[in-house]
């Protein structure tokens, strides 16, 4: 097949870790036989005067790169921060159109692999119906479990869903949303993510704490997420205040960067905690390995989550999990034998942890588990729905 991917949640030159879930999904499918895929990845217009670290990052991204073996492209669209969102999908369009038409006209894509329903899907729609190709929308979290309540975008949303050759969730949670969406069941479909079990594997406790500068007799834990309000870190530090008078030698080391950082650790500082919270910063995906392998657990206490890729990361380094019992999380760890599911409270959260610390897991058996689901094994199930959509009858038109 001859595939487009199209999503703006891919690394760059700028931002290796942006999106890189859907790298690896992408780079495996791209790996198998008959396979070539082209990345368009958009990136809002951002002038490099802008005062905004941010912007003035996306300023530098190129136009055109090599990241691993794909080739990407990022065309650049008009985005007015914070009050575009009801005209970010036409824009996203708008800006990639002439790029993909040309592409098209060279390479002559089967399909369009488009991650991110709105506003990344339904650009990939308008562009799908104008050079008339089928296109299959992957569904990855917020786009589905939170932007579907916001008024003025709920129908773009659902016209991307009902007007897609198919659609994938990462979590059979987040599918069956899409059908109550409007999305046809019989174009719908689960498929979770996988790892790279070359990148994260369990390396031994003792030298990847002395590597991190650990305490080797500490109760580690380690909590992996962006520093944003929804990875509800401020009910992981008062899960911790609980235990510290318990558990003198408990530690938690969260890795992520974010707009909460500076809340948080003022919220670390009021507790006395500044000594047992350490906030590491972002950590390059290939180090990971040594911060689960450190760990006695890893704790992940979002609110909203489609398929948490940390979760299996841990897994595969023998490290179990606590984490909150929402959407595909409950579908990662299917088992008591995995980790255990708390709620978002700091009451669960430490219940959850302090079982956690106290329980004897089989390692071994934790990262046999999470070993199994490898990308390979996702780019074999995208690569087989993809075709049955793509030989599929094309959907008639909806108007909703």
């Amino acid at each position: 097949m001859r595939i487009l991917t199209f999503t703006s949640l891919f690394p760059n030159a700028v931002q290796s870790w942006h999106g890189i879930f859907i790298y690896q999904r992408v780079a495996h499918l791209a790996r198998r036989p008959g396979n070539s895929v082209t990345v368009v990845a958009p990136v809002p217009y951002a002038p490099s005067w802008i005062p905004s670290r941010r912007w003035r990052e996306m300023s530098r991204i190129p136009s055109q790169e090599k990241f691993g073996d794909l080739e990407v492209f990022h065309p650049r669209y008009f985005l007015v921060p914070k009050v575009s969102m009801l005209v970010h999908g036409l824009a996203m369009f708008r800006g990639s159109n002439d790029l993909v038409r040309e592409l098209h006209s060279e390479r002559k894509f089967d399909c369009i692999d488009a991650h991110y329903v709105y506003p990344d899907g339904f650009a990939a729609v308008l562009l799908g119906r104008s050079l008339g190709i089928p296109v299959i929308v992957s569904a990855r979290g917020t786009d589905i479990s939170l932007f579907p309540s916001f008024r003025t975008i709920r129908p773009m949303i659902r016209w991307t869903l009902q007007n897609s050759a198919g659609v994938v969730g990462v979590s059979e949670a987040l599918k069956d949303l899409m059908v109550e969406l409007g999305a046809p069941a019989d174009r719908a479909i689960a498929i979770g993510n996988g790892i790279d079990p070359e990148r994260f594997q369990p390396v031994d406790r003792g030298d990847a704490r002395r590597k991190l500068g650990m305490p080797e007799d500490g109760e580690i834990i380690v909590s992996v997420a962006n520093l944003v309000p929804v990875k509800g870190h401020e009910f992981l530090i008062a899960a911790i205040a609980q235990l510290a008078a318990r558990h003198p030698k408990i530690r938690l080391y969260i890795v992520g960067e974010g707009e909460s950082r500076a809340m948080l650790q003022a919220m670390a500082r009021r507790a006395g905690l500044q000594d047992r919270i350490f906030f590491v910063g972002r950590k390059p995906n290939e180090e990971l390995k040594y911060w689960y392998s450190a760990a006695d657990v890893s704790c992940l206490a979002s609110s909203r989550e489609g398929w948490a890729n940390v979760l299996l990361e841990s897994l595969a380094c023998g490290t179990p999990v606590v984490a909150t019992r929402v959407w595909g999380t409950r579908e990662v760890i299917a088992s008591p034998e995995l980790g255990l599911l708390a709620d978002q409270t700091a009451e669960s959260l430490a219940g959850g942890l302090e079982l956690a610390l106290q329980k004897q897991w089989d390692r071994e058996y934790l990262a046999r588990y999470a070993a199994a689901r490898t990308w390979d094994v996702v780019a074999e199930e995208v690569e087989k729905f993809l075709l049955a959509r793509v030989r599929a009858p094309a959907p008639s038109v909806s108007r909703t």
